[in-house]
């Protein structure tokens, strides 16, 4: 059985089932998801926790099937929870959890809960998960996109009796909040609650998010690309101004950035020789937001636009790796920069 996150409160108002599994990529949201589950079992009187931690190959799954199969030494009800870090069990692992999802229900008194990272489409479909969503509750926990930050934390505000003040200065303040705090939810959580500390329940004005909440985004190279065929000219440069003061690697941004001009070029060159804009989509393994942006831009640029945008990034793969273009800026991010504003500003113009 497959729920939705925010589904995850209402259905264990309406009782336990002896196994759940979560799978995400955000820890905030997989702890706070995992905590609820636990809390719903010690009000039902779960009072024993186990927690085992795959770490490699040569893990021994025959405690977790022990531990789940049998009752507490003093006949309490357990929690037994099983850590997959890598969302890899192994074969080994696989075996054991088929027979672990199989058992659940079967043990009265023991409620099994299943953390993973989040995980592909070929995992999704393999032997283990789908013994897992069979016989338990399976949750996906999806991370925070950046265009729905400013949401999440007017409702995280709302849930300490906070709130911005109404009209242009709220949006802009959780704008600015949401900038502070990119791609670091656990750090966006810490500071809301932050103000729940330094203000009264209430509104809270532009000037007092302004001076409370620190600067702790953090900026993925992959997510970077995105924001470029978004169009968001400003938050690129914002994000690229990150990135470098992270330490990450020019060669490992241009990289993500050059394969997207590629993948425009190539669904580009599918949709002249007539393939349907989904075929040439698929063919590409474009999917996700980025599918939807590339839907927008792609058919108002030109064979010959992209055609030079690899052209510059082929320049500018050279500059990431030391070479000197007498056009171009030395400084391996201000090439970058200029190479993701001139794709970023044609991809803003094709939104007007």
């Amino acid at each position: 059985m497959q729920l939705a996150a925010a589904q995850l409160g209402a259905h264990l108002q309406k009782g336990l089932r002896s196994l759940y599994t979560l799978h995400g990529d955000e820890p905030l949201l997989i702890q706070e998801a995992a905590d609820a589950i636990r809390a719903a079992a010690r009000a039902q009187g779960y009072t024993e926790r186990t927690v085992f931690t795959v770490a490699g190959a040569h893990f021994d799954w025959s405690a977790v099937l022990a531990s789940g199969s049998e009752m507490s030494l003093f006949g309490d009800r357990q929690v037994v929870e099983v850590r997959i870090p890598s969302g890899k069990p192994g074969k080994e692992g696989s075996t054991a959890l088929q027979q672990l999802a199989g058992a659940a229900a079967r043990h009265d008194g023991v409620l099994t809960l299943v953390l993973c990272p989040r995980l592909d489409g070929a995992t999704l479909k393999g032997a283990w998960f789908g013994a897992l969503d069979s016989f338990g509750v399976t949750v996906r926990v999806d991370a925070v996109e950046r265009q729905a930050l400013p949401q999440w934390i007017a409702q995280r505000l709302a849930q300490q009796n906070q709130r911005v003040v109404p009209g242009e200065e709220g949006q802009r303040t959780l704008q600015f909040f949401a900038d502070r705090v990119e791609g670091n939810l656990l750090a966006a959580h810490q500071e809301v609650q932050k103000l729940a500390l330094l203000y009264p329940a209430g509104e809270l004005g532009w000037a007092e998010v302004e001076s409370a909440v620190l600067n702790v985004a953090r900026y993925d190279a992959f997510k970077l690309a995105e924001a470029v065929l978004a169009g968001q000219t400003a938050r690129v440069q914002r994000m690229l101004d990150g990135l470098q003061a992270e330490g990450e690697a020019p060669v490992l941004v241009h990289w993500a950035l050059g394969e997207d001009i590629r993948t425009l070029a190539r669904v580009r060159a599918a949709l002249d020789a007539g393939r349907p804009m989904p075929m040439a989509l698929r063919e590409n393994r474009v999917w996700g937001p980025k599918e939807k942006l590339v839907e927008r831009v792609l058919p108002r640029l030109s064979a010959a636009t992209l055609a030079q945008w690899l052209q510059d990034a082929h320049t500018v793969d050279g500059i990431v790796k030391g070479l000197k273009v007498a056009t171009w800026p030395a400084d391996p991010w201000v090439a970058l920069l200029r190479l993701a504003t001139q794709v970023s500003g044609a991809c803003a113009a094709q939104r007007l």
